[in-house]
């Protein structure tokens, strides 16, 4: 979509952050203290995705919408082409580390998370992914392993954490396994945990208690395409927030994850990448929904890198797009960043991914 290139090459030139989109309404407590981060990450997700989820829906994307938004360089330490593990390293950590590393510095030295940051402060805490809850983006803020696919022991890092929510697939990695991996989900049950699944019913049958810790798993290991009928990304998206929020009066920190944009990258597979961008912008304008009523919820959208090399190719229309994809592996573009809420503004501009962290602390007044 045409504004949408204007939109980024304004910020590439002069750092400004206003898009031209019609802005959100409610945006007078931009500059005051946040209460509430919501951080949703789209993997794989570039400029080129959002535009061709844009072209292929009526009316304006959720994303679209954003008053303030930036860029990112989501390089690893190690490598410039980063991964996952890495780019969702910075944003939890605000530390670069090497490529497939989860929650440690590039000498192996484990980093304090936000979630753990958040966990200490009294903040209620919560993740949601399209993926398992132990894939590399969602289990960078809760482990601190040398290897991303560790999967059986992120789990176990779980009962090292206090996260009030989790929603995601992976099931099989919390039960006792061959390899002597005790039963995660047992013991959260003893912690207090209300442990539910598609098993039981859809998330959006779920009857919730507000009283206890939840975690829904949506598949025993990954989920399945939005194509294939999953559905519980908006669904989560609208509930989370509003159960985070009877879980402390201090606030919270939510991580909302669209994982499957960079699977349709890996695959270079266009309808399968579309799908998965709109199912992540519904998600993004329940966040939105939620912001604009409470007023103190930040809610920040980018991504932990561009997977595809994916491009609009000429001769493409808004009935049929042809899609060109330099590559099946992540690349080292640029990312954009889009904030809405209290402290928005301190996403303007050209900055590091490990600078997320810092203005996530920023805005609710960390310092």
């Amino acid at each position: 979509m045409k504004r949408i290139f204007i939109y980024f090459s304004l910020l590439l030139l002069l750092s400004l952050g206003c898009s031209t989109s019609p802005p959100l309404q409610g945006t007078a407590a931009v500059g005051g203290k946040a209460r509430n981060v919501i951080l949703m990450i789209g993997d794989g997700m570039g400029l080129a995705q959002i535009t061709a989820a844009s072209l292929s829906t009526q009316g304006p994307l959720a994303m679209e919408s954003f008053p303030f938004a930036g860029l990112h360089k989501p390089h690893a330490e190690d490598n410039l082409i980063t991964d996952s593990a890495a780019g969702a390293t910075a944003f939890a950590t605000g530390v670069k580390t090497n490529k497939g590393t989860l929650g440690l510095d590039s000498k192996g030295a484990p980093v304090r998370n936000i979630v753990e940051e958040a966990e200490a402060r009294g903040y209620a805490t919560g993740l949601v992914t399209t993926a398992s809850v132990v894939h590399a983006t969602p289990a960078a803020f809760v482990a601190h392993l040398p290897l991303h696919n560790q999967y059986e022991q992120v789990a176990a890092q779980f009962l090292e954490q206090e996260i009030d929510l989790f929603i995601g697939g992976g099931r099989r990695y919390f039960l006792e396994s061959e390899s002597g991996q005790p039963n995660v989900l047992q013991e959260m049950m003893t912690q207090g945990y209300n442990i539910s699944s598609y098993l039981e019913g859809p998330l959006a049958d779920l009857p919730l208690d507000f009283n206890r810790r939840l975690g829904y798993f949506t598949a025993e290991d990954q989920p399945p395409k939005a194509q294939e009928g999953r559905d519980y990304l908006p669904v989560a998206s609208r509930f989370a927030p509003r159960f985070l929020q009877k879980h402390s009066q201090e606030g919270f920190f939510l991580m909302i994850e669209g994982a499957q944009i960079e699977w349709a990258g890996h695959e270079n597979d266009q309808a399968y990448l579309i799908e998965e961008t709109l199912d992540f912008d519904q998600a993004v304008r329940e966040a939105l929904k939620f912001a604009r009523r409470d007023k103190e919820t930040l809610v920040i959208v980018t991504s932990d890198h561009e997977t595809g090399g994916y491009s609009i190719q000429p001769g493409s229309t808004r009935d049929s797009l042809i899609a060109g994809f330099s590559t099946d592996e992540q690349t080292g573009s640029l990312v954009p960043v889009m904030a809405y809420g209290p402290g928005a503004e301190l996403f303007r501009g050209l900055y590091d991914n490990t600078a997320i962290y810092y203005k996530m602390k920023q805005a609710l007044g960390w310092y």
